[in-house]
Formats: C-alpha cells, sequence, structure tokens
C-alpha cells in the first residue's frame, strides 16, 4: 500500500472523511441513532473556528520560515519549523483540520459518523506522517530527531 504513501492531499482526505461522516448520519439504519445535543450548533462552530485557525496558524508558521506547505513533497522542505504552534505538535495543520472534523461530527450528533475520526487518524499517519517523517529525517538528521523527540506527533 506504500502507493499511496504522499500520493492523497490531506485537505481530500479530510473531505472524504467529512462525507463518509455526513453519509453515515445519513444512512436509514445509522440516522437513528442520531441524538439531540444541547448546543449542539455553537459547539460545532466553535470546534470547527478552533481548527482552522489552528491549521490556519500552522500554515502561518511555514510561509513565515519561507518553507513549503505542500504535503505531497516533504523533501522540498527548506526548514524545521519549530515555533508557534509548532511547539505543541509536529503536526497543526493535522490536528487543527481533525478539530473541525469533530466540530462536523458534533454537528451532526451521531455516534457512527464519529468513526471517521479514528479511520482519518490512521490513514494520515500511515500514508502521509510517517512517509514526511522519513523525508524529513533523511534532510535535517539529527536536528529532526531531537525535535521529535521533544514535540509529539499531534498532541
Amino acid at each position: 500500500m506504500s502507493v499511496l504513501e504522499l500520493r492523497v492531499p490531506p485537505p481530500l482526505v479530510a473531505l472524504c472523511a467529512a462525507a463518509l461522516m455526513w453519509l453515515a448520519a445519513w444512512l436509514p439504519k445509522t440516522a437513528a441513532l442520531t441524538f439531540a445535543l444541547p448546543w449542539r450548533i455553537p459547539v460545532a462552530v466553535a470546534l470547527i473556528i478552533a481548527g482552522i485557525a489552528i491549521a490556519l496558524a500552522g500554515m502561518a508558521a511555514f510561509r513565515k520560515a519561507r518553507t513549503t506547505i505542500n504535503p505531497l513533497k516533504p523533501h522540498t522542505a527548506s526548514a524545521i519549523v519549530t515555533s508557534g504552534v509548532y511547539q505543541w505538535s509536529r503536526n497543526p495543520m493535522y490536528a487543527g483540520v481533525l478539530l473541525a472534523l469533530t466540530g462536523w461530527g458534533v454537528y451532526l450528533s451521531n455516534p457512527v459518523s464519529a468513526l471517521a475520526l479514528p479511520l482519518f487518524v490512521a490513514y494520515l499517519n500511515r500514508f502521509q506522517i510517517k512517509p514526511e517523517e522519513r523525508a524529513l529525517t533523511t534532510k535535517f538528521g539529527a536536528e529532526y530527531t531531537a525535535y521529535t523527540q521533544r514535540v509529539r506527533r499531534w498532541l
């Protein structure tokens, strides 16, 4: 399955996860599991906005460091970004998208749709993050390895 490594843009993976969540909440057999959640809309909106803000902060840090934000070409990175949100997460853009997807799940209020969240994480870990880490370790060596030992992959 290495053919999928660094091939599908993470935003597309996120859209697929969001569509899968919607489908799970819409299908008749699983739609019956949807429940009323007090404050559903404000909580969902807050999570989505927070997720987008975290992802944008990650992008801004990459731009400030003048390194690529193209997740399909980690070998073209010109710097390791360790400041800003990268002090707490090696992948704040992906963590932000996960938070936004969690908000979508809250909006849908269907426990079956939430099953897409660990699938999203598993896919990104296997086909995006691990290949990125290999490329960055090859390019930056001990400096990147030390960073991975200080900062967690997600949060």
